[in-house]
């Protein structure tokens, strides 16, 4: 139905007669935000404004339709849509007289992208940036689309203006009917908890159908590296000990880091792959992506210990360290595709620059290692770069390729670099926190954990104002109410920081951060977290991963993690209450929950607390007990350590050193084995999970 509205008003071809333009003069509203999305389009002729009641009540007094355009800074398409369209005099022209034209960045505010972006996909069938909404002056959308050539553009416009001057209602209707749909679309819960284990027999079927077998990765192109799903299967590989979950994430790995998609000189992984090889990329970078894909490989290292997974995750953590880390100790967000207009421009070379840049005998050398087609792999003849497939990563440290690499770095580094978008997301800043505080244990590296220091306590301090977290931080400036997603992945991080370093300052800080997440967003009626603090049209709440994972899906791990350390049965209940709400489509579909199967699969596996104490005089015991949970793949653990006897973590209440040695109490449900200082034998308790069967 949806559909065919968009349908017809597109193709109205009746214009009306002549209306001249307004008389009231407006003006561009963009320069006064600090967005670098919306600072981007503060020189063009539209008259745009920031969301804000004031926009909507200015369309309520002259009238008007509302055209709602919805981007971000380093969005390929937003940058040719604007060329297009909102820089040229005729399309700002009719936007000026006929509508209330509102700009919004969705990494600011992700709350109204998300309900906008529900209705776009109701409507169509898909979604996408930018994105391109009409909505009544009550905020109501009507149509919507994605990037709309000029000529288009101008026609579905008119259309548009036609049917609000003569066909109101059902422009109206419409709009109504679909805020309607999409307000009762929200889980509910239905089904009391007993998610099986089938969920996970169905998802590792599902990626099983859709994988990849030449080049890795689920399904054609694009391809996108679908971190978290990766992740699951690792897990269902730890469960199970088939074989082939552990393949599927291997060959993508592998075939990703061997790919164009990665950065081999300066490391990082770019957006997706616009072909099914991963050898062509979106070549944006995004701080969430290159989070979740370093926690992947991580993983993937502890799942098997091959050194490459590890060196692939260090390599994309130092390009965060050294390019997207602010002064402050806060991540930075993107960095573009495109430079100096051309998209790839920065990380592409021809084969002329190639031999310029390098003597004959680092030119053979680089070619032995690396995809360097001489006719090019890339539009105009340029060559994105790719390693051999046959060659080994490790031999990347050692000359004689490691010089001709660090030289074309260097060569590189003088080249205009792509746009950098140095806002700060509260969420996108967890995610990384998550990924140094890994990539500490996993390598030892202090640099990661201090990293991951840095930017909590950046988070803690200027991104938590008046009892709440915010969303983003630039230029002195932190602003907008924080999503549950901000809550949920910054809590997630802050409790893989206290796994890393045992500072309760960061427990206590989850725990308190939990606790104002619950009031805010939680949904007393049916389980689980609404998206956001107020409402925009409707009140949201979101399992389903889709850039970045479900803020519920890992609302699911904190609490259980919390329940374990704490003991207090009310995080555990909520999990089981919010997974209730979701429950019925998680067991239809699982495949389009992986966040959320990341909090069953900890809850279904029997989770183990692990408390640790010592006798504060010696600390080879401890490190020998801490290396055992260290040096494994083990996703459903959670540690706490007493080294001298002052911790308040609950779950180390009454438990102490036995004869003078560091002790390990390895429980579940808070009923603990036998204490042991033994390594070994702590090992093989970890080692005792529920066996997942998948046949």
């Amino acid at each position: 139905m949806w559909r065919s509205l968009g349908c017809i008003l597109l193709l109205f071809s009746l214009l009306l007669p002549g209306i001249g333009m307004s008389e009231a003069i407006g003006k561009n509203l963009l320069g006064l935000e600090k967005s670098p999305y919306l600072l981007q389009h503060k020189d063009n002729p539209v008259w745009w404004q920031p969301w804000s009641e004031a926009a909507f009540e200015k369309a309520r007094k002259e009238d008007k339709p509302v055209f709602l355009s919805i981007g971000y800074s380093t969005c390929h398409w937003c940058h040719v849509m604007e060329k297009e369209c909102f820089e040229d005099k005729e399309v700002a022209d009719y936007l000026n007289a006929h509508f209330v034209s509102i700009k919004v960045d969705r990494e600011e505010r992700p709350d109204i992208d998300a309900v906008y972006m529900h209705a776009l996909q109701v409507m169509t069938g898909h979604g996408g940036w930018p994105m391109s909404m009409f909505l009544t002056p009550d905020k109501k959308p009507f149509w919507g689309g994605t990037y709309i050539p000029k000529r288009q553009f101008l026609s579905l416009m008119k259309a548009i203006v036609k049917s609000w001057k003569e066909d109101r209602a059902k422009i109206n209707g419409a709009g109504e009917h679909l805020t309607q749909y999409i307000s009762k679309a929200n889980y509910s819960g239905i089904n009391s908890f007993e998610v099986k284990d089938d969920v996970f027999v169905k998802f590792m079927s599902r990626h099983e159908r859709i994988f990849d077998k030449k080049h890795g990765g689920f399904g054609s192109a694009p391809k996108f590296p679908q971190a978290t799903a990766l992740r699951i299967l690792l897990r269902i590989y730890a469960r199970s000990g088939s074989e082939l979950p552990l393949k599927m994430v291997t060959d993508t790995l592998r075939a990703m880091a061997y790919g164009g998609i990665y950065d081999h000189l300066g490391g990082g992984f770019a957006r997706y792959s616009t072909d099914a090889k991963w050898l062509v990329p979106h070549f944006e970078k995004m701080l969430y992506d290159n989070a979740l894909l370093a926690l992947a490989y991580l993983e993937a290292y502890l799942a098997t210990k091959q050194q490459f997974f590890a060196d692939v995750a260090k390599e994309t953590l130092n390009y965060i360290l050294r390019d997207m880390t602010s002064p402050q100790g806060g991540f930075y967000s993107a960095e573009d595709a495109d430079s100096e207009g051309e998209e790839g421009k920065f990380y592409v070379w021809t084969d002329k620059s190639l031999r310029d840049a390098l003597s004959p005998e680092e030119y053979r050398v680089l070619e032995d290692f690396f995809e360097v087609p001489k006719g090019g792999n890339f539009d105009g003849g340029k060559i994105i770069l790719s390693f051999k497939k046959t060659k080994n990563w490790q031999e990347r440290y050692t000359p004689p390729l490691r010089p001709v690499m660090e030289k074309l770095l260097k060569i590189r580094s003088k080249r205009k670099r792509p746009f950098k978008d140095d806002k700060i997301i509260t969420s996108w800043n967890g995610l990384m926190i998550e990924a140094m505080s890994l990539a500490y244990l996993v390598t030892g590296d202090e640099r990661y954990l201090e990293a991951a220091k840095k930017a909590a306590r950046f988070v803690l301090r200027e991104l938590f104002k008046d009892g709440r977290l915010m969303r983003r931080y630039r230029d002195g400036e932190a602003k907008f109410d924080g999503t549950v997603d901000d809550y949920a992945f910054f809590i997630r991080g802050l409790l893989a920081l206290y796994q890393s370093d045992f500072s309760e300052e960061w427990f206590n800080a989850a725990l308190r951060l939990q606790d104002i997440q619950d009031k805010l967003f939680w949904d007393s009626e049916n389980g689980g977290y609404f998206y956001s603090v107020g409402t925009t049209l409707y009140r949201l709440k979101e399992y389903h991963d889709g850039s970045v994972p479900s803020g519920n899906g890992y609302s699911l791990l904190n609490l259980s993690m919390i329940h374990d350390l704490t003991g207090n049965p009310r995080y555990k209940n909520k999990a089981i209450k919010a997974i209730e709400s979701v429950s019925e489509a998680l067991t239809k579909s699982p495949a389009a929950f992986p966040s959320v199967l990341l909090g069953v699969d900890y809850l279904n596996a029997r989770s183990k607390e692990v408390a640790i104490v010592g006798t504060g005089k010696d600390d080879s015991g401890v490190d020998k007990l801490l290396a055992v949970v260290r040096e494994g793949f083990y996703p459903n653990v959670v540690v706490a350590l007493d080294a001298g006897g002052k911790t308040k973590i609950p779950i180390l209440k009454n438990k102490s050193p036995i004869m003078g040695r560091a002790t390990a109490y390895v429980c579940e449900e808070g009923l603990c084995k036998f204490p042991t200082s033994d390594p070994a034998k702590m090992r093989a308790m970890l080692r005792d999970i529920k066996r997942l069967q998948l046949n």
